[in-house]
């Protein structure tokens, strides 16, 4: 999966052990999970105070407010319309250029175009945003990358360099951990990644012939998040430090036989 604004979906070499090459019918699949996930995390709830560090910039607020005091009226539904695309447009490159707690949602707007509390008012939060820009990556990822192809794709983005532990590095690299460190957070960011992770699990399993596909899918997608919290969140070394072809050689060979092996 892709961070918000995290292009990875220039794929690898095909992994070892594939063999085969999906034709239409994977293609289709592919299409239908990024079609039938219309699930954006664009909810309206607004961060605690206690939320993400550095989430919204000094002084800026979760949600904008009208003169007076009164709260703004709640983020529009309707997904559409040129104001909301180029909101996002401008999130998923801020994100990617500076990570999400260095993007802030004033630098949004006026990258968009648009005034501040037209953000709010379409996305209700910056965490709704960026839940989002994750699911459009995402799934523009699933869109244009072959099914046999996606997990060298995935890998790619969670073997990308990541920053230090001060925070200094690829802005792509901090969004990752963001996202990563929102798994189970029970908010817009995790709603995201829980849709999107039912998608790729259905374009996984079109990978594999056996009865328990579905079973499979989700163990070699476990296993993808594992590695990423792993590598970026928890840094264990040696995997925090390994050659990312070598990390990319044993996994592909490994979920290969995994989605692909006979059933025994």
């Amino acid at each position: 999966m892709e961070s918000g604004g995290t292009e990875t979906g220039a794929a690898a070499p095909a992994h070892s052990g594939t063999g085969r090459t999906r034709g239409a019918g994977g293609a289709d699949r592919t299409g239908g999970a990024a079609a039938g996930s219309g699930r954006a995390a664009g909810s309206g709830r607004t961060e605690p105070s206690g939320g993400t560090a550095g989430s919204h910039g000094p002084g800026e607020p979760d949600r904008a407010r009208e003169p007076g005091g009164a709260a703004a009226a709640p983020p529009r539904r309707d997904g559409g319309g040129a104001t909301r695309e180029r909101l996002l447009t401008a999130a998923r490159e801020l994100f990617a250029e500076r990570g999400y707690e260095r993007a802030t949602v004033r630098d949004i707007a006026a990258r968009a175009g648009v005034n501040q509390a037209l953000l709010f008012r379409h996305f209700g939060s910056k965490r709704a945003l960026f839940g989002e820009a994750v699911a459009h990556s995402g799934l523009e990822q699933l869109r244009t990358t072959p099914p046999d192809r996606l997990v060298e794709a995935v890998l790619a983005g969670l073997l990308a360099p990541q920053p230090d532990p001060e925070g200094h590095g690829d802005g792509a690299g901090r969004s990752l951990e963001t996202l990563l460190r929102s798994v189970g957070a029970q908010d817009e960011v995790s709603a995201a990644i829980t849709a999107l992770g039912a998608d790729y699990a259905r374009v996984l399993a079109t990978l594999s012939d056996t009865e328990d596909r579905a079973l499979r899918a989700d163990l070699a997608l476990a296993w993808l998040l594992g590695i990423g919290l792993m590598r970026v969140v928890i840094r264990k070394r040696p995997l925090a430090e390994a050659d990312p072809a070598e990390v990319e050689r044993l996994v592909t060979a490994t979920l290969a036989h995994l989605l692909e092996g006979p059933h025994t």
